[in-house]
């Protein structure tokens, strides 16, 4: 996933490094699934893997909660965590008046 702008503070400045290393580890390889980074899948996409982190915090870069991930695998991952994260916003609003 791209660092999203308003998120780029709270990335490393070494990030581009720590990234290389993720994937030498996982051998240019998604850790879930085994899909090789820029493979191309059966609907044509291009996989780009992507790194996460399992915490979904960007300031702990410890590589063992770094994996290196196919955007469908990462985005599965994820799912839980942004579905709870719009509950909470929305709760959050409601609770303030504003929805």
């Amino acid at each position: 996933m791209p660092i999203l702008p308003e998120n780029k503070s709270r990335y490393p400045k070494n990030w581009k490094q720590i990234r290389a290393d993720i994937l030498k580890r996982a051998d240019n390889k998604c850790e879930f699934c085994g899909i090789e980074n820029y493979a191309i899948r059966e609907n044509g996409s291009k996989v780009v893997l992507t790194v996460a982190h399992l915490d979904h915090c960007p300031e702990n870069c410890d590589f063992n909660n770094l994996r290196a991930l196919c955007q469908k695998c990462h985005n599965t991952y994820d799912a839980p965590h942004r579905a709870e994260t719009r509950k909470s916003k929305r709760e959050l609003k409601l609770k303030e008046g504003n929805g």
